[in-house]
């Protein structure tokens, strides 16, 4: 706990746009290690795997930021609105390598979006980020005041579909994407009993 006030400090002095930078240039990376051989026999499938994978952990480190400066002590605040707007990116990229180079065809897509359950969930976790992503700035929160947090309250089923997509895509109970829920699910009962009175009011 004694290391927490000096990482905090640290953490000040890292511009936002740092952050940024480091986000927009992992998509480009990934593509690059995929144009050139590094992902094995099956790039296409690999990077797809591996944007998408990227683009929870990332919204399960959003999520985090609150709990862990409660629990911790620990300051992420500055860099999550630069983390959500992140996220959208990475899913969004995500999702264009699927749509563009993995089906292609477009009827097809869409097809696969009304029929297969694992893609539903997943586009429907992009649905509900794309209004975040438009009203991630200050003129949206001033034109929408308390609304605006009221909005931005669908990163939670969001983030759940996206935990849920993933566990769906293995069709089988693997371990790794069970842990990715776990979590998910976890950072979000941490914010449980503020949330309890609430319901208890009808």
């Amino acid at each position: 706990m004694t290391m927490i006030p000096h990482v905090n400090t640290a953490l000040r002095r890292v511009p936002v746009w740092m952050v940024y930078l480091v986000g927009l240039i992992a998509p480009i990376v990934m593509f690059g290690l995929a144009a050139t051989g590094n992902y094995g026999v099956e790039p296409i499938k690999a990077l797809e795997h591996e944007l998408g994978e990227l683009s929870l952990q990332v919204m399960i480190l959003g999520l985090a930021i609150t709990p862990l400066r409660k629990l911790l002590g620990l300051n992420l605040m500055k860099f999550r609105r630069a983390i959500g707007v992140l996220t959208f990116y990475l899913v969004f990229s995500h999702f264009l390598v699927w749509l563009v180079l993995d089906v292609q065809i477009l009827s097809q897509v869409w097809a696969d979006i009304l029929k297969r359950p694992y893609v539903t969930v997943g586009f429907g976790a992009l649905v509900l980020m794309l209004p975040l992503a438009v009203t991630s700035n200050n003129w949206s929160v001033r034109k929408l005041g308390p609304r605006w947090r009221k909005l931005h309250k669908l990163v939670y089923p969001a983030v759940v579909l996206g935990g849920v997509h993933y566990v769906m895509l293995t069709k089988t109970w693997q371990l790794e994407p069970m842990i990715y829920l776990a979590v998910i699910l976890g950072l979000l009962a941490t914010r449980l009993p503020k949330q309890l009175p609430m319901f208890a009011r009808g």
